[in-house]
This record gives structure tokens, C-alpha cells and sequence, in this order.
């Protein structure tokens, strides 16, 4: 049995067990073989971490964008680990690794996650969702709606990025696709007011999730900023506590980009979860690490491929175990 079973086994089928232990495999497959089978070589031979070793290592993480900071925060927990369990063969190091990897992981409030659906009995649910463009936050909200669907939830989408007509007609694609309900309007209608009518919608229509759009312009115009603002204070007017979550998407093969992107919309809005998307097309998937250690904030999904099914809910302890197999 393995680690997919023992979580997800009484949750979901032993078919979709394996589709999604197979995803992620396939999803990780350039960090592992770019992180990974670097500590290989580096540890081989080795009966004890010396400083040739803890500096090939540091190269490594950092070149994984794991960033400077967190490498160094894994680094002296490694040091206080050897000195106490006395490192003795590659096995025993990468068990101090993994550990420790998930260590950071565990810091950063992330709650392993069984499914797509929210734990909680608010209807609708409002999540709001914001990035930059480019980063795939279209699609995962597609994905999303297709998840949560086939969980049996009634989902409606808010087209609120009327900046960019290609935004509105994606999302229409997407609504399409999944067979889920979308609120539009014209291209350069207020964005405040298309999220408020969608919530209106959805509280009428007795909707499980609303999932909301927004603008996805450079991180660093203060006009996005403001806009984000009016638009979580016009869906107060509805539901007092809406949106119940602040998603942000981040593209995991930008490195640390997506850093400074967390960085800027952390600073603008109160953003309460984490989408990394395009981890299968990077070998720098340690910007995850990174991201969790800087920022505490719950990594919730992680986009896998461009197929309407390759988004799944993060559990720290699948990732650990798939990159260390």
C-alpha cells in the first residue's frame, strides 16, 4: 500500500488513487531528477557531512530556487541533526532531509487536504482569486470548477477581469467545458460590479462556491491593488465575511518571481491560500519550499499539466513521500 492508499483511500477510488500518484510522479519528475539526484552524488561515499558537502548542497537548493534564507534555515537544522543522530550513510541523510523538508512544510499552516470541496456549511463559499497575468489563473479556476463539481457542488463563476477581453472569453471557454454557470458583462464594466452581481447569483441560485476572476495586471500598479479592495468590500455588502478565502496563483516555474509576486499581493490584500501552477515544467519546484517558509500562508492546490484534471490539493506528506521516492 502506499502513501496515496493511506490517505486517500477512504476517499477516493482506487482508479483516481492511481491517476493522481501517477500525476504527481510525472509532475515532479524534473525537481526530482534536477534536486534530487544532485544530493545523490553529492552524499555518495560519504560516511559524514563535512563543509564540502554542506557547501555542494547549498548550491543545490539555491539553484532549486529554494532561496537564500530557507537554504540556509535547512542547512543548520541538518548541521543540529547530524551533530545529535550522528549521520552515518546516505539513507540516514536523506531521512534528515525529508524531515526536515517537511518541517518547513508543516510551519507554513498548510492543512493536508482529503478533497476540493470547503470545510465549511457558508453558502455560497466565495473565493476570490488573483495573480498576475500569465501565470495560469484562468485555467485554474476552470480546473477548480471541475473539481468541486465532481464532488457534487454547485458552482458559479464571476467573470470580474473586464480589463482584457481574452480573460472574459477564457473563463466562458472554461464555464463551457465544465458546465458550470458564469456571471459576464461588457469589457470595461466596473470589476466591483460583476463580482457583486455574482454573488447576488449565487446567494439567489443557492450555490455552493462562487469563484471570482479578478484582474491579473503587473503586480506593482497600485491601481490593481485598489481595485481588489473595492471589489472584497462590494461582496461584503452581501455576505458580511465574503470572500471566505483570497486565492493567489503563482507560476512555480517563474522561481523567484513568484516570490516577489507573494510579496506584492500579500501587501494589498489578505491573501489566505496558495495555487502553484507549471510544476510539471520546471525542475525549480523548491520555490515551494521557499513560498511556504516566507510567507505561512496555506499552499492549497498544485497545478500539474494543462488538462482540465491536473489540479490536485496539496498534501505535504504526498509531495515529501513522491519527491524522495
Amino acid at each position: 500500500m502506499g502513501i496515496f492508499d493511506k490517505i486517500f483511500g477512504k476517499t477516493k477510488s482506487e482508479e483516481e488513487i492511481k491517476i493522481e500518484e501517477k500525476q504527481l510522479n510525472e509532475g515532479l519528475e524534473k525537481t526530482k531528477q534536477g534536486f534530487f539526484s544532485k544530493i545523490s552524488k553529492a552524499v555518495a561515499g560519504k560516511s559524514t557531512v563535512d563543509i564540502e558537502f554542506l557547501d555542494e548542497l547549498e548550491e543545490i537548493l539555491i539553484s532549486s530556487d529554494v532561496g537564500l534564507s530557507t537554504t540556509i534555515k535547512i542547512i543548520d537544522r541538518l548541521e543540529a541533526r547530524v551533530s545529535r543522530d550522528k549521520y552515518l550513510n546516505t539513507n540516514e541523510l536523506n531521512k534528515i532531509l525529508k524531515d526536515e523538508i517537511g518541517n518547513i512544510l508543516a510551519e507554513n499552516n498548510t492543512v493536508d487536504l482529503l478533497n476540493f470541496a470547503p470545510n465549511t456549511d457558508k453558502k455560497p463559499h466565495v473565493i476570490m482569486v488573483v495573480g498576475v497575468n500569465g501565470v495560469g489563473k484562468t485555467t485554474t479556476i476552470g480546473k477548480l470548477a471541475y473539481q468541486l463539481k465532481k464532488e457534487g457542488k454547485e458552482v458559479l463563476l464571476g467573470a470580474a477581469d473586464t480589463f482584457r477581453a481574452a480573460a472574459v472569453d477564457q473563463l466562458t471557454i472554461w464555464s463551457e467545458r465544465v458546465g458550470v454557470p458564469i456571471v459576464k458583462q461588457a469589457m470595461g464594466s466596473d470589476p466591483a460590479a460583476v463580482a457583486f452581481d455574482t454573488v447576488q447569483s449565487g446567494i439567489a441560485k443557492n450555490a455552493d462556491v462562487v469563484i471570482i476572476d479578478t484582474a491579473g495586471r503587473l503586480h506593482n500598479k497600485q491601481g490593481l491593488m485598489d481595485e481588489l479592495s473595492k471589489i472584497k468590500k462590494v461582496m461584503s455588502k452581501l455576505i458580511p465575511d465574503a470572500p471566505h478565502e483570497v486565492l493567489l496563483v503563482l507560476d512555480a516555474s517563474t522561481g523567484q518571481n513568484a516570490l516577489e509576486q507573494a510579496k506584492h499581493f500579500s501587501a494589498a490584500t489578505q491573501v489566505t491560500a496558495l495555487a502553484l501552477t507549471k510544476l510539471d515544467g520546471t525542475a525549480k519546484g523548491g520555490v515551494v519550499l521557499s513560498i511556504a517558509d516566507e510567507f505561512k500562508i496555506p499552499i492549497k492546490y498544485i497545478g500539474l499539466g494543462e488538462k482540465m484534471e491536473q489540479l490536485q490539493v496539496f498534501n505535504r506528506k504526498v509531495f515529501i513521500e513522491t519527491l524522495f521516492e
